[in-house]
């Protein structure tokens, strides 16, 4: 199989709630895909009716950006289990994912099974620990939540080696560590791409 270095497929998957969308918000904004005098509202993605009035991704969407040379097809899941066929149809066509997890409910039942799924397909995974900004944030339990989670869903020893980002997707920063000099999302590009 062929396989393009100047492409890549990255799934961002998650519990409901978690992110998601406002976090793929924020990169298409700080990666400037529009022009300074356009217009952008919030949920850039859900471009469905139903999806805006619910709050949540009903249907996978795949965006890009380029970074370094290299296309990035930015793919926002469902995070409803409801639709989770879906989120297993974008997993087989991904290279890697951002796992999203909130900081304050941390690992959620959906976020176990798309973590596991994700494992089995041998993806990249690059866990983002998001809503860091929140009063009650838990950040350092819901670490060690997400470390057991690798440790019990993980297929190789490979896996239980990831990196994790803390971010504020409404705020737009992250960094590699909590107290972190606030970085924009090209830093989670350059992790991605090693």
């Amino acid at each position: 199989m062929n396989y393009r270095n100047d492409i890549r497929n990255i799934a961002i998957i998650a519990h409901v709630d978690h992110g998601k969308t406002t976090l793929v918000d924020t990169m298409l904004k700080q990666s400037k895909v529009f022009r300074n005098n356009q217009a952008v509202g919030d949920l850039i993605m859900d471009s469905n009716t139903l999806e805006r009035e619910k709050g949540i991704t009903i249907m996978a969407k795949n965006t890009a950006v380029v970074y370094r040379g290299v296309k990035i097809n930015i793919i926002d899941t469902p995070g409803h289990a409801d639709f989770s066929g879906e989120v297993e149809r974008v997993i087989n066509m991904a290279d890697g994912c951002l796992l999203l997890v909130d900081s304050v409910e941390g690992p959620m039942p959906q976020t176990k099974f798309v973590l596991r799924h994700a494992l089995q397909k041998g993806l990249k995974t690059i866990v983002v620990i998001n809503k860091t900004d929140r009063p009650n944030s838990r950040i350092a339990e819901v670490n060690r939540l997400v470390q057991d989670l690798f440790l019990e869903l993980a297929t190789s020893m490979d896996q239980l080696d990831f990196h994790v980002l803390y971010t504020s997707a409404r705020e737009g920063y992250c960094g590699h560590r909590t107290g972190y000099a606030r970085q924009r999302y090209q830093s989670a590009f350059r992790l991605y791409l090693g």
